[in-house]
């Protein structure tokens, strides 16, 4: 039994070994060119099953609503602040940089400095609200930014006229991407950050603090670095009406509506009931240029995209990524994830367990042993699988089991690469000792 056991701890060693190693290959990115399967499902996980297609319905968050800036300039926006403002909501949030980028304050560089009025009225809007979150910017500085840390150093400076009467949040997002214009993969957030010393809080936890202080200091209380979002519905319009049919082809997520929106000559034109803002959040943001635009400005890739794998098209705009986030925190329906050195001891086990049985096997059945291993590794695959959307359906739990399944893959291989060196091994030992004895 002891030989048993021994034996299973040098093969899981070398199984996880084999792992690291295809892991630091896939790294070098050598096999890129050569993977068209695996680039268009690069960006998959099995998480993404229960977001999209076995979660239950959610039922519309009637104390969110979301209005499109669309293209309108800063007179614009004053003049919807002021009328929201008018509805008495709780709070409003605006989802746009108020600052010169770069921080070029010239009018060639920085058009909107033309409309002085425009920014006055801004200005006086967000002033007489005296409950606008206001999004800012975390930057860093060269040297940080090629080391690829979530460290940042410094703010875009909002132009004081609009950052004097209002509450900061940066709107940014752990997405992998370089530039706007690239492909954004969301899934997460930042609750807080620590910029010179100073903690600077995400948009959606500050939109929540002025809602609800109690719930966004307890999901603060978490402590958690990074926070996975709950994602639960998305907005979907045509022809300026919102859509909710749950399995319309031309959706592009498998959720009815989460979020009543209205865009934004709607309001402007008084379309609206002034009853669905009083005491609510109010998040105003780019939908598009109008509702139903398939732009793709400030848009992101989110698990409750249709399309699984190989994703063509993004999903959700960035003011609904951010009203998702207020959701989960005011829901308090967070998700929860194991520990990494869970996933690793439960990866352990699974491999440790499985070559036990692969040596009892082919110790007692070894003309069943090729037949028997396959299908027990497959089995193993997809109960791990299962396992993992189940417990995020049922429970919200991420189960991290990738290193699970990648152990459970490589347990085949590698037991045939350590019975062909240990029977090598011992056909040398065996080959010396005759021909010690014989001379």
């Amino acid at each position: 039994m002891k030989k048993l056991w021994f034996e299973s701890l040098i093969i899981t060693v070398l199984v996880f070994f084999m792992l690291w190693g295809a892991q630091k290959v896939t790294d070098l990115k050598v096999f890129t060119a050569f993977d068209p399967i695996g680039q268009a499902i690069k960006d998959f996980e099995l998480t993404d099953i229960a977001f999209s297609r076995i979660r239950p319905d959610p039922t519309v968050d009637e104390h969110i609503i979301l209005v499109n800036l669309g293209t309108l300039p800063r007179r614009g926006i004053a003049e919807q602040i002021n009328i929201l403002s008018s509805f008495k909501p709780r709070v409003i949030a605006l989802d746009a940089i108020l600052s010169c980028e770069g921080g070029l304050r010239d009018s060639v560089n920085c058009p909107a400095l033309l409309d002085t009025l425009g920014n006055l009225m801004l200005s006086n809007a967000i002033k007489d609200a005296g409950n606008v979150v206001l999004a800012s910017k975390l930057l860093q500085s060269d040297s940080l930014s090629q080391l690829d840390v979530n460290i940042y150093d410094s703010l875009e400076v909002v132009d004081s006229i609009f950052s004097n009467y209002s509450i900061p949040g940066y709107v940014n997002l752990p997405t992998d991407a370089t530039y706007q214009e690239d492909v954004k993969q969301c899934r997460s957030i930042f609750p807080r950050m620590m910029v010179n010393k100073k903690e600077e809080l995400y948009f959606g936890v500050q939109i929540a603090m002025q809602y609800d202080s109690a719930k966004a200091r307890r999901f603060l209380a978490r402590n958690n670095e990074e926070e996975l979002i709950n994602f639960r519905g998305n907005i979907e319009v045509m022809q300026l009406r919102v859509r909710s049919e749950k399995n319309d082809e031309t959706s592009s997520t498998h959720f009815p509506t989460m979020f009543y929106v209205v865009d934004a000559d709607q309001l402007l034109r008084g379309e609206v009931l002034p009853e669905m803002f009083r005491d609510n959040i109010v998040i105003m943001g780019y939908l598009g240029d109008y509702l139903g635009d398939s732009a793709w400005e400030d848009k992101f890739f989110t698990p409750l995209n249709k399309v699984i794998a190989g994703r063509a098209n993004p999903d959700m705009f960035g003011p609904v990524v951010h009203a998702n986030a207020v959701a989960m925190i005011l829901n308090e329906d967070y998700v929860d994830q194991i520990p990494e050195w869970a996933q690793y001891s439960i990866a352990f086990f699974v491999c440790l367990m499985t070559v036990a049985l692969f040596i009892l096997i082919d110790d007692k059945l070894p003309h069943w042993f090729d037949a028997l291993s396959v299908l027990i590794q497959l089995m193993e695959v997809v109960l791990i699988s299962f396992l993992v959307v189940q417990a995020f359906a049922l429970w919200s739990l991420k189960l991290e089991l990738a290193v699970a399944i990648g152990v459970s893959a490589l347990v085949g291989p590698t037991y045939d690469i350590y019975k062909s060196v240990k029977g090598e091994i011992e056909r040398w030992l065996t080959r010396r000792r005759e021909r010690v004895l014989s001379s």
